[in-house]
């Protein structure tokens, strides 16, 4: 059987589906494409159980299309259900399986509070998604392989973080209203003496460095800006734990099995995104735990001025990372 797998973005979801491919792979011996968009490559460089990725540009659709007939797919699997996937479902005129994304039900859920997704986690949506050709869910979680080389690339000088203990904190997200906000953090890190690896993107970088400068912790560095995500995923792996919004490097973070404070506002839980399958000592702090979701992505709150992660306590966070570390 030789398969298609279309899931265009982002890092967090299509790390999501990777228990798709291992169980197509181990239980149908299928041979597995994977087609995404081509900033989200590294995503799944080094997975054993994909054959080839296969990289999705608007402007280039039609030699993508040409391409992928060529293929001759016994089926696809479609778990992005946009426009896009559906066009190229269209003209390669091919068996197809398609995600629900249960969109009605997260609009119910943010907008009247009626949970009719009863926390059902997106992963089993997917598996939900293929019951039909009797693939099921191994329950081993999320996958993430990393470089062996990638410790060679590190910046130097700051390598000698992994000479001790650490702990890593992603301080990034995609939407602003996800993210807890610097003076949080600071709040916390006056308290802890650890070392603490700052991560993030570029966005992140002025961010990172107000915290070094503000926080009477001189153990913290920042990486924001600096490393590739296989370096990101390099350091989870071996930091104690990782203090994260929600975002791609907790999902990784979920895949590597490592113990995960996570900050939830705007965006909830109840979506069905939370870690999957991470260590059991996993935490969820989540600001108006009883409230629905203010958004289906995080860009819009409803229950604060700014944003209603800003509500989770510091002290809380600290007492979380105290047990934890």
């Amino acid at each position: 059987m030789k398969v298609l797998i279309i899931r265009f973005s982002s890092i967090g979801d299509i790390v999501l589906t990777t228990p798709v491919a291992r169980c197509l792979k181990q239980q149908k011996k299928a041979t597995i494409h994977f087609l995404l968009k081509k900033n989200y490559t590294e995503v799944l460089q080094n997975n054993v159980y994909i054959d080839k990725i296969l990289v999705f540009d608007k402007k280039e659709k039609k030699q993508t299309i040409k391409k992928l007939k060529k293929e001759n797919y016994d089926l696809i699997i479609d778990l992005q259900n946009n426009l896009n996937s559906f066009i190229i479902k269209r003209k390669l005129y091919k068996k197809t399986l398609t995600v629900n994304k249960k969109n009605i039900k997260k609009w119910l859920l943010v907008n009247t509070g009626k949970d009719l997704l009863k926390r059902e986690h997106i992963v089993e949506r997917y598996f939900q998604t293929i019951k039909t050709i009797k693939i099921k869910n191994d329950q081993k979680g999320l996958d993430f392989f990393i470089n062996p080389k990638v410790e060679k690339s590190l910046p130097i000088g700051k390598s000698k973080i992994l000479e001790t203990p650490f702990i890593t904190w992603a301080i990034g997200a995609t939407y602003s209203k996800k993210k807890l906000s610097i003076t949080q953090i600071i709040e916390v890190l006056n308290r802890y003496d650890k070392p603490v690896a700052l991560l993030g993107g570029i966005n992140e970088e002025k961010e990172a460095e107000q915290i070094i400068l503000s926080t009477k912790n001189k153990k913290v560095i920042s990486f924001c800006g600096k490393l590739t995500l296989q370096e990101s995923a390099f350091l989870i792996n071996k930091s104690e734990l990782i203090l994260t919004n929600d975002t791609g490097l907790m999902h990784i973070a979920s895949a590597l099995k490592k113990q995960i404070i996570s900050f939830w506002g705007c965006t909830k839980p109840s979506l069905g995104m939370a870690p999957y399958k991470a260590s059991e000592r996993s935490i969820q702090l989540v600001s108006y735990p009883n409230a629905p979701p203010c958004s289906k992505l995080g860009n819009r709150c409803r229950k604060h001025k700014q944003a209603c992660i800003l509500e989770i306590n510091p002290d809380e966070i600290y007492k979380a990372l105290i047990k934890e570390s």
